[in-house]
């Protein structure tokens, strides 16, 4: 490992054997707690871009988008000749699977493109959609990265995410079926969860689910969500840079080290974040985490193994 941890980078090099580009996209979907059909409003912490803000060209077609992505990306790295299509932003299931078929085929027909990853809920996963999936991973890496937030079923009603833990744990199961790779989402510093329950969440996803990856994200509190509310009322504290850097750290402790670590914390547009204000200086968040497990002298999976 290039650190304590089994990197995103570490495993896209040990794949292919060399760098590889993730291009986001937004494929122009909506979710199921949006649009009525399981609840209404998103969940109370998305933005109208349904997490897609970093997105160079949304409104473009979805070929353009990848072009100008990679250009964008080129700027950093250019010597990158394989791609990876991210379909990021909303519900990249919800829709009939004649619609997926059309706007993923789009990208994963490109020659440069080695795999897709598809971020989702896990009640968007009809057996059409994950026999599509299937065939697509006869093709090439599938990955699907399931946003669950929380285990806690309190906090998810909360939050307005409109399932519970056991759909998610179907919807691993049915994929793994498949030999589709899955990745789950955990948000830190949600309203009323405190660190041992953080830490709870990551040891129920490893112990429950069958997962190939994790990540986990920093809880950014943006403008014109619904959660700015509740933090105007008092009922969300944020958590401070110390906070943070431990509790990731105790969550990595917990991670058996063959699941790889594709996040420990985000970004967010400067103009559209509340706080915390410390989170958009992340390679200062990343060396602290760094720091703070070679201070312990521990790393992915330490805990694990007792």
């Amino acid at each position: 490992m290039s650190k304590r941890y089994t990197t995103w980078n570490d495993y896209l090099r040990a794949s292919f054997g060399e760098k590889i580009f993730k291009v986001p996209i937004d494929a122009g979907f909506d979710c199921p707690n949006r649009d009525g059909t399981v609840a209404h409003g998103g969940c109370t912490f998305c933005t109208v871009s349904g997490s897609g803000d970093a997105i160079v060209a949304p409104d473009e077609s979805i070929p353009v988008q990848f072009e100008k992505e990679v250009a964008f990306l080129h700027q950093k790295w250019p010597g990158v000749k394989k791609y990876i299509a991210y379909f990021q932003n909303f519900t990249n299931t919800h829709a009939p699977v004649a619609v997926l078929r059309e706007r993923f085929e789009q990208a994963v027909n490109r020659p440069d493109v080695v795999g897709i990853n598809i971020g989702t809920r896990p009640d968007c996963l009809a057996e059409d959609v994950l026999d599509y999936l299937a065939e697509l991973n006869e093709r090439m890496t599938v990955w699907v990265e399931l946003g669950l937030q929380t285990t806690y079923q309190k906090t998810s009603d909360l939050i307005n995410r409109a399932h519970d833990y056991q759909t998610y744990l179907v919807a691993v199961a049915n994929l793994r079926a498949r030999g589709i790779l899955v990745c789950v989402h955990l948000i830190n510093g949600l309203p009323g969860e405190t660190a041992e329950m953080m830490v709870e969440n990551v040891r129920r996803v490893v112990a429950d689910s069958d997962i190939q990856g994790i990540k986990l994200h920093l809880l950014h509190l943006m403008k014109g969500t619904r959660m700015q509310r509740d933090f105007h009322q008092g009922d969300l504290r944020l958590l401070s840079f110390e906070e943070y850097v431990t509790v990731i750290c105790d969550q990595l402790e917990i991670i058996p080290r063959e699941i790889s670590i594709h996040r420990l914390t985000g970004d967010a547009p400067r103009e559209l974040l509340i706080g915390p204000m410390w989170s958009l200086k992340k390679w200062e968040v990343l060396n602290a985490i760094d720091a703070e497990l070679a201070r312990r002298d521990t790393y992915q999976g330490a805990k694990c193994l007792l």
